[in-house]
């Protein structure tokens, strides 16, 4: 399977690890930065990686433009910003060869979008459960182990994929799936409740789960990113294996209310140091990803009949953010869309 030509677009944590470690197992890899001098880099120098594995030096064949990557390719890795995932789509159609795969690495779900470049019957999802970080440019850290899950939108054989199961298994353990949209779906809601709550209160996930209002609004979001799946038909699995979103929803009253908050409780105590994603967009004044999260819920709730009133309001809080309309601040928990919780 090293014959593969594979094109990984995004230098980034997620992009630059998967890249360096097929790259040394043996894959004809070929990364494509978002600027020359960190293309000139992975080649020269070499992406610098560290953590969970070990630490290595990979050098990468690198340009720093899509249009710059020379012949065809059999997959096709989009690890950019779910915002620039289309565009980097688009770019690299007539680079793939027939028969080729295309994977979102994003957060949130953007197969959809994807569906819409490169057709449906060429489109992976793809989750990661793994962790990243970039310290620098080409200075990468795998923070913690896990595995990807991957699978086809088309609902095609799944043996097919059996290449870049490989290809990615270079990586970490990797599963192929026949319900990708529910292993997807089952990520994305716990990030939504992270991403966008961090991104209004500008709290890390411990300090945030401490106050009442803010675990009243994250089994909101839950709530109604449940009721959507049921809608879509979806049997969403319990995320990592162990916080199962039914059964967190299901009865109500006075104890059903403790154990919930207790859980989320929980939650937050684990991952005490999390920083939501949309928030360190936000603090480096770029774009956050939030249409990909509680804006996916919204729109499938609205294609399902169900509503979503307060994914909705979180989606345009984090837009007013974004235009410089509202502030990065814990009041607005209490914002009167919220109260009613």
């Amino acid at each position: 399977m090293e014959a593969l030509r594979i094109a990984m677009i995004g230098a980034g944590a997620i992009g630059g690890i998967t890249a360096a470690h097929m790259k040394q197992a043996g894959y004809d890899v070929h990364l494509v930065c978002k600027h020359a001098e960190i293309a000139q880099l992975a080649q020269q120098r070499g992406l610098h990686i560290t953590g969970v594995h070990g630490e290595k030096q990979v050098q990468i064949p690198a340009v720093a433009a899509i249009e710059e990557l020379q012949g065809t390719f059999d997959l096709c890795l989009i690890a950019t910003k779910a915002y620039d995932m289309p565009e980097a789509a688009a770019q690299m159609r007539d680079k793939l060869r027939p028969g080729a795969w295309v994977v979102s690495m994003q957060n949130g779900i953007c197969t959809d979008a994807l569906a819409e470049v490169v057709g449906r019957e060429r489109t992976v999802g793809c989750v990661i459960g793994w962790g990243a970080t970039m310290h620098a440019p080409g200075e990468l850290e795998m923070t913690s182990e896990g595995e990807f899950i991957i699978g086809r939108m088309d609902g095609g054989d799944a043996r097919a994929l059996q290449p870049l199961q490989q290809a990615l298994q270079s990586v970490v353990p990797t599963q192929i799936s026949d319900t990708i949209l529910s292993e997807l779906y089952s990520k994305l809601v716990v990030n939504a409740c992270i991403t966008s709550l961090g991104a209004i209160c500008g709290l890390r996930l411990g300090e945030m789960m401490k106050i009442k209002q803010a675990r009243k609004i994250f089994l909101a979001i839950i709530g109604e990113a449940v009721q959507v799946a049921k809608a879509m038909q979806l049997k969403v699995p319990p995320f990592g294996g162990k916080l199962d979103y039914e059964k967190l929803m299901q009865g109500s009253g006075f104890f059903s209310d403790v154990r919930r908050h207790t859980m989320i409780r929980i939650v937050g105590m684990k991952f005490k140091d999390l920083k939501s994603s949309s928030l360190q967009s936000l603090e480096r004044n770029r774009p956050t990803e939030i249409d990909y999260f509680n804006g996916y819920i919204c729109r499938k709730g609205r294609e399902m009949g169900v509503k979503t009133p307060v994914n909705a309001r979180l989606t345009e809080m984090v837009k007013q953010i974004e235009r410089g309309e509202r502030k990065i601040e814990e009041k607005n928990l209490f914002d009167s869309a919220f109260m009613h919780l």
